[in-house]
């Protein structure tokens, strides 16, 4: 019964193509062809063959009135329902070729289960297949597939340019949407295939099942912004219905729909829940990939017919029998016309060579005829209505658009060439929500954290300062090591003191320097040294320090091996500090760590997301060496602060340094120490602050140090350094009165000769001949001129008291010469002093120590010789 009602379908149709029109008059050799259709239309299943008839029916019209050779054929078309069941359509087949006539091509095929089991039998049975529905892309092997082609792009091809279109604007993170069936799952397979391939990662895949907006809802939860379906036109409105309700749509998300069908997409459906308006806000702004169903030339094809007028043709007759629009009109059109091109080609070739062999009654064998077919449709090349029609590796090759919904209606946007493999977009159309396309994920900008010039700059200073200052130190102490105020070991537990602030401050000058530009290499030295000058720097002046207050601390106590005992301990400490960091450098060494910390959004654009980033030495076991160096440096620091806070009232150091200094120093230590690992850890996320909060404490704790422990030092020295001045300029005064009275003692030595000689020849001279040499001593010396001055004066007192010239031998006589030498020789002594470049009238003050009252003695005793003694009491 089915197979008679098969039958009188066939001649139902048959009958229709033969009421088309009249028949030509010239007699047309028939060219039998299968045509494989699924004919009955079951439950929930479009009746294809309705909707397709009419194209195929205006293909044949045009055949006919086409002229020779290819008008000499009429190409016959009997019908096979396929039913979309591969057993039935190959019984089908089987039947159709056993009985005859002759087949040597196969029209149609729709179903791709039924496709792909007829292709595969092709070759063995010498048939070539032309299909007008799209190829899934597991028939894209052409050595299984070789002998099937297709007037539509595969769905290969729409994966391909879907592809493009994510390059192009550089998404590299999807989510993929597909529904339910056996061609979407295949091109499911494929597009995952070349999305991996193309370095796109696929977030999320989802299926279409009865809750559609649980597999919309996971996509949500994924972060995915790029969402790629595979879906029918009715179940499009569906899916944006549930894009709307999760507030998935808008300028952070991009939809693309790459269904493989032909027809104009359309939101027709209306889902409870969601208005006509929510449909479009939501599908506003999506791009989908569709096939060109109609040239876009005016321009007439190899049927004489342009698109337009095709399609008018093709509505009036759809109209008339009542049918719907079928998206494979077109191409079934065009696909009559490749198979009448290509067995016209064919027939003609076989005729030609039966007509001009050389040998009689020539054969073409049934093999050489299907490779003759084969070729034929491979080489096919016509203007058609869909556009131009060609093949490569079996493959119809053609222009894939993209339509972007904007607003209520779709605009072309651009094309994808499935020939050249080129998307071309045209961008003055393209229209987004935001400033410009959606972004595949929030975007990540990685900013570095360093620490800037600046801040470097003014660290940096205040630690060349503090090395500075703390060089002086050290040069003064070496200098004044007699001046030590500490004891006999003071000395040298200064310098390694001094050495250990050098170190630490060292430090700071390295911990700051810009790790960007140095290389790895580098970058770990710098790492290397930083470590062992902060560590060995604090061990160093810890070690001074704790040796300074056990010794005080020893010296209030009996027991002597305490000294001993505080020795061993700071050794042991600092061989200790010197193993943990060789066996860390050896065994766990620093490397550059990279750091990522915490999000900062930034206001301007909410999908902008900054991620700060910092690098770091670190190691492997980072905490496990910085809790061995902890562990045994924190008990040695609370002794210390022990020992300190039990001597802080001892005073055994002398008056520059006390042991309140001492204490104060100790406990800076512990309370730096403290503070600096604790703010270095706290703030280890922000390298700046982290920098600047180690170097103020290391720097700080080193000031401090330095200012207790050796300001009294450096001010002793420095008062010590004045007295020194002020001594040295009191024994070169000293020096310089002792010369003084030694050349007044030689020159009164020499006046007391002159003196003495001048009273002998007084005495031994009469008064006549001493008035004459006298006269000529006046001439001769300063004595002399002195004599007759006093002689003057003596005169004119004498004129003056008595009124009258007095006698020159009265005034001139023995006794009145001794009187006046009596009184005017010790104020000549006195006066001559200056005049020889003595000690002045200011500087009198020296005569009131007791070497000038020795002088004064002296100088009276040699006086008084018994010649002088002679010339008066008042001289001596």
């Amino acid at each position: 019964m089915e197979r008679g009602g098969r039958v009188e379908a066939f001649r139902l149709l048959l009958v229709c193509w033969l009421a088309v029109g009249p028949a030509p008059a010239q007699v047309r050799h028939p060219l039998p062809v299968l045509w494989m259709m699924p004919v009955s239309s079951g439950p929930g299943r479009q009746n294809l063959t309705a909707a397709v008839a009419p194209a195929v029916r205006l293909a044949l019209q045009d055949l006919q009135r086409q002229p020779p050779p290819l008008g000499n054929y009429e190409v016959q078309l009997q019908l096979l329902d396929s039913q979309c069941d591969p057993a039935k359509s190959l019984k089908a087949l089987f039947d159709a070729m056993w009985a005859g006539p002759k087949y040597l091509l196969v029209f149609g095929g729709v179903c791709p289960s039924v496709t792909a089991l007829i292709g595969r039998s092709l070759p063995a049975l010498h048939l070539v297949q032309v299909s007008f529905a799209a190829s899934s892309p597991s028939l894209s092997n052409r050595k299984w597939y070789g002998n099937l082609f297709s007037t539509v792009p595969s769905d290969r091809a729409l994966n391909q340019a879907t592809v493009k279109l994510l390059q192009r604007f550089k998404w590299s993170r999807v989510g993929v949407i597909t529904q339910e069936g056996a061609r979407r799952s295949e091109m499911k397979k494929d597009l995952i295939r070349q999305l991996l391939k193309a370095d796109v990662q696929v977030v999320s895949t989802e299926s279409l099942s009865e809750d559609v907006c649980s597999s919309v809802r996971k996509m949500k939860e994924s972060d995915v912004r790029i969402i790629i379906t595979q879906l029918k036109e009715d179940s499009a409105s569906e899916v944006f219905c549930c894009a709307y309700r999760l507030n998935l749509f808008g300028a952070r998300y991009q939809w693309i729909i790459a269904d493989g069908g032909a027809a104009g997409w359309r939101l027709r459906w209306q889902v409870s829940g969601c208005t006509a308006s929510s449909l479009m806000t939501a599908a506003d702004g999506s791009i989908r990939l569709q096939i060109r169903q109609l040239s876009g030339t005016n321009a007439a094809g190899v049927s004489g017919r342009t698109p337009q007028d095709y399609q008018d043709a093709y509505l009036r007759q759809l109209f008339q029998e009542g049918s719907e629009v079928s998206p494979l009109h077109s191409f079934a059109y065009d696909a009559v016309w490749v198979v009448a091109k290509a067995l016209g080609q064919v027939m003609e070739a076989m005729r030609h060579r039966e007509k001009f062999s050389l040998q009689r009654n020539v054969t073409v064998s049934e093999v050489q005829v299907h490779r003759m077919l084969q070729d034929a449709v491979r080489q096919t090349r016509f203007e058609g209505v869909t556009g131009p029609v060609f093949f490569r590796n079996g493959e119809r090759m053609t222009s894939i658009e993209l339509i972007q919904i904007q607003g209520s209606s779709g605009v072309l946007v651009g094309q994808f060439s499935t020939s050249s493999q080129q998307l071309r977009l045209m961008n003055h159309l393209l229209k987004f929500k935001g400033p410009g396309p959606a972004r595949d994920q929030t975007l990540v900008l990685l900013q570095r954290q360093h620490i800037s010039l600046l801040l470097y700059s003014i660290v940096s200073s205040a630690a060349g300062l503090t090395i500075i200052i703390t060089l002086t130190v050290l040069i003064l102490t070496i200098i004044n090591r007699k001046h030590w105020l500490l004891g006999s070991s003071g000395g040298s537990q200064d310098e390694l003191l001094l050495m250990g602030v050098l170190l630490s401050s060292s430090s700071v000058l390295m911990s700051g320097l810009d790790g960007a530009s140095l290389s790895n290499w580098t970058f770990e030295l710098l790492c290397s040294v930083r470590l062992w000058t902060l560590s060995v720097g604090h061990t160093v002046g810890f070690a001074v320090l704790f040796a300074k207050t056990w010794r005080v601390y020893s010296l209030c106590s009996i027991k002597q091996e305490r000294r001993q005992r505080a020795g061993r301990v700071v050794l042991g400490m600092f061989l200790l500090d010197v193993l943990l960091l060789t066996s860390w450098q050896i065994l766990d060494p620093l490397r550059r760590v990279v750091q990522h910390h915490h999000l900062e959004t930034e206001a301007a654009d909410q999908d902008v997301v900054v991620r700060l980033y910092s690098e770091h030495c670190g190691s492997t076991n980072m905490e496990l060496w910085l809790t061995a160096v902890y562990g045994y440096k924190g008990p040695l620091l609370g002794l210390g602060c022990f020992l300190a806070w039990s001597i802080r009232t001892v005073q055994v150091d002398g008056p520059a340094v006390s042991s309140q200094h001492l204490t104060l120093s100790m406990f800076a230590m512990m309370a730096f120490s403290v503070s600096g690992a604790s703010g270095s850890l706290l703030t280890s996320h922000n390298p700046p602050v982290q920098f600047c909060v180690t170097s103020v404490v290391i720097l700080c704790c080193n000031v401090l140090t330095v200012s207790w422990l050796f300001g009294p030092q450096v001010r002793c020295l420095s008062l010590k350094g004045v007295k020194l001045q002020s001594e040295a300029a009191e024994e070169d005064d000293e020096e310089q009165l002792r010369r003084l009275n030694q050349q007044l003692k030689s020159l009164t030595a020499q006046l007391d000769a002159e003196m003495e000689t001048i009273a002998m020849q007084l005495h031994e001279t009469p008064e006549p001949e001493l008035h004459r040499k006298m006269r000529e001593r006046d001439d001769a010396g300063d004595i002399g001129a002195m004599m007759s001055t006093h002689a003057a004066q003596v005169c004119s007192e004498d004129r003056s008291s008595e009124g009258k010239p007095s006698n020159p031998d009265g005034l001139n006589s023995p006794e009145h010469v001794w009187r006046r030498l009596s009184v005017q020789l010790p104020i000549l002594h006195h006066s001559y002093l200056p005049a020889i470049g003595g000690v002045s009238a200011s500087s009198s003050s020296l005569f009131g120590s007791r070497e000038a009252f020795i002088q004064h003695d002296l100088l009276r005793t040699t006086s008084c010789t018994p010649d002088a003694t002679r010339l008066g009491p008042h001289y001596c």
